[in-house]
């Protein structure tokens, strides 16, 4: 894969991001697996709030305050963990922050957010009317809207992923990542087509959820006709960002995306627990499994397979069930 225009000028953004976040998130371990030994673990878990979430929402409320001092206040609509990261990053920041998500999320999703003092709206909000509330709500209220994904902010943070891994590993064969919006996978495959271009970045979604694999394999928009009944809730997006589109699509920097079952999902949520002994949510486990079913490549001692597990807020409950 050649080196794009796009990664070259956003890698430099990327840097600057790694700098301005550095104070307020992880820089998570990368670690041997024992599944097999062509392959390595990035636990986004173990990340403030619970997942790679924070290394945009804070990039995003950082730059926000350098450009803007008196903003008001930020709002932005979630699945839970973005909602999270941007409820902490602003009230790292000391601003107000609103978030807008779909009922019958995580309880611990919702809980983390109300534990960073935000204001949560979910009575009445669906997975298709939630970036319209938002929208509305900061019209209303003169509030910053920090995209989940389809942000330039966010999708750098997001990079920092990327330049970690590759700072870690340079010779990494693949790096496999969960799609929903395309805001991580964005940000990754910037950092890695500049630095490393013949590392590959492939995505992993539900095949119920595929809207970003035929998105790759057609060359145009693709959206979701409904509300995908997935366990992996945080990928729930109906369609990848205009700018994620772009990347992924416009300048060729992800090699494929790939779908796996509700069960292979199961299995790999299974095998993290048990086997790699870290506690991930069911969106967090997607590349492990298309690792897991042989979808992606396997790798080597000397050019590792690099699996990104985006995600540690979980339903106990939910989670339990699935583990026996």
């Amino acid at each position: 894969m050649a080196q794009s225009s796009r990664a070259a000028e956003h890698l430099a953004q990327i840097r600057q991001a790694a700098q301005r976040i550095g104070p307020h998130v992880r820089r998570t371990p990368l670690i041997d697996a024992d599944v097999a030994p062509g392959l390595m673990v990035k636990p986004e878990s173990l990340q403030r709030t619970g997942s790679f979430k924070a290394r945009g929402a804070f990039n995003a409320v950082l730059s926000l305050v350098e450009r803007e001092p008196r903003v008001a206040g930020v709002v932005t609509h979630s699945s839970g963990n973005h909602g999270q990261a941007v409820a902490c990053a602003a009230q790292v920041a000391g601003l107000r922050a609103t978030i807008v998500v779909p009922e019958g999320v995580t309880p611990a999703k919702v809980e983390g957010i109300r534990s960073f003092g935000a204001t949560l709206v979910s009575d009445g909000v669906t997975y298709d009317n939630r970036e319209r509330i938002a929208e509305e709500i900061a019209r209303i209220e003169g509030l910053h809207l920090v995209h989940p994904y389809d942000d330039w902010d966010v999708i750098h943070g997001a990079g920092t992923v990327g330049l970690e891994i590759l700072e870690d590993v340079p010779s990494a064969g693949a790096v496999v990542v969960p799609i929903g919006g395309g805001g991580q996978i964005s940000g990754i495959a910037l950092a890695i087509a500049a630095l490393s271009p013949s590392t590959a970045v492939i995505g992993v979604e539900p095949v119920v959820a595929d809207d970003a694999a035929r998105s790759l394999h057609t060359g145009a928009m693709q959206t979701l006709a409904t509300d995908p009944a997935t366990l992996a809730e945080g990928v729930k997006s109906k369609s990848i960002g205009n700018r994620n589109f772009e990347v992924i699509v416009g300048d060729s920097l992800v090699s494929d995306i790939v779908t796996v079952s509700e069960d292979e999902l199961i299995d790999a949520l299974r095998a993290a627990w048990m086997r790699l002994k870290l506690a991930i949510e069911p969106t967090g486990a997607l590349a492990l499994a298309a690792y897991l079913t042989g979808r992606v490549p396997s790798g080597t001692a000397e050019h590792p397979t690099v699996i990104v597990l985006s995600g540690g807020n979980f339903d106990s409950a939910q989670v339990a069930s699935l583990l026996v």
